[in-house]
């Protein structure tokens, strides 16, 4: 379903001052340079994506709407892979993302004639969670989690079964696992940093086991994760960190148990972390002046006051400085 501003997701995560760019093309110069102002552009932004950061993107358009209500702002979140396809096929004008663009997903876009702008907006940790009655688990190391969710798990039913393939000392208790999707950038990104490297080790296919509950839909897995007692599941930190009826689990990925949160993950110490992104249709926004314009924005006021204002971290002046230097280059 889209709307045109999607409900703003109470959200903390993580943005520390990293910058990555790619794509080409920058903003149009009909706006001003501190996104304060409008040039008096109208028209319609078509956004789809990450629902990571979808409600960064929702909050942008909200206070953009107060310096150009004549430009029209939608926003949906079903997925980064899912936003992607559209992005490639010239559906959309940007693309939330919750990870980079994959070579795949970049050839098709250049099939395609679509030539883009990537702008680092900032950084997400994956909460791994548990029921908040499970006392029995405190921290799980990447070697536990490949043997309760990678591809050699199929089949099993208790955190126990897990012993075999990781080493590990999991309590011998009911398993039920919830998780995002293959639309997911979430998923995307749990597979690459914490199962592809033991699943090439074992000769398996990196992906999770199939016998899982996936869901686009992260207050879904949520609470599925608190339905009941000895549950495992992960979502985007943002989404974890408050939510009901569960608990973060610490996560040892080689440096020893680390718990997720805003100084872990902005330090880099908390093992399972990612960068976030805008992708931004260059042709279509040297076409769109309100397209164009409510990047502008997005990377001076939104980069400044949205990401804040939704339980982000905001990204430090350097790095918002990066950012827009990828934008306007």
């Amino acid at each position: 379903m889209t709307s045109r501003f999607r409900r703003t997701f109470r959200i903390a995560a993580l943005l520390t001052a990293i910058a990555l760019t790619a794509g080409a093309c920058g903003g149009d110069d009909s706006s001003t340079d501190d996104g304060d102002s409008s040039s008096g552009a109208s028209g319609e932004v078509f956004i789809s994506g990450s629902s990571t950061v979808a409600p960064i993107s929702t909050r942008v358009a909200e206070l953009f709407e107060d310096v150009n209500s004549d430009v029209f702002v939608t926003v949906e979140g079903p997925g980064t892979g899912d936003g992607f396809k559209k992005f490639c096929n010239g559906e959309t004008d940007i693309s939330d993302a919750s990870r980079a663009i994959k070579a795949a997903e970049a050839e098709t876009c250049a099939d395609n004639g679509i030539n883009y702008t990537e702008i680092l907006v900032g950084i997400d940790g994956i909460g791994v969670l548990t029921n908040e009655n499970n006392d029995a688990v405190a921290c799980v190391t990447f070697d536990d989690l490949y043997g309760l969710i990678g591809p050699e798990a199929e089949g099993s039913t208790s955190w126990a079964d897990a012993n075999a393939i990781s080493g590990g000392d999991l309590p011998d208790a009911p398993l039920d696992i919830f998780g995002p999707g293959e639309e997911s950038g979430t998923f995307d990104s749990f597979i690459e940093i914490v199962i592809e490297d033991l699943a090439e080790e074992a000769g398996q296919p990196a992906t999770t086991r199939p016998d899982y509950n996936p869901s686009a839909d992260d207050n879904t897995i949520l609470t599925g994760i608190a339905s009941s007692d000895t549950t495992l599941g992960w979502v985007g930190f943002a989404f974890a960190e408050n939510a009901a009826g569960v608990k973060l689990l610490d996560v040892d990925g080689g440096d020893g148990c680390t718990p997720a949160n805003a100084e872990t993950i902005a330090s880099g110490e908390y093992p399972i972390s990612r960068p976030l992104y805008i992708y931004v249709n260059s042709d279509k926004a040297a076409e769109n002046a309100g397209l164009a314009e409510f990047v502008d924005f997005f990377v001076t006021t939104g980069l400044e006051e949205a990401v804040a204002e939704v339980g982000y971290v905001a990204l430090s002046a350097e790095a918002q400085a990066e950012s827009q230097a990828t934008w306007n280059g």
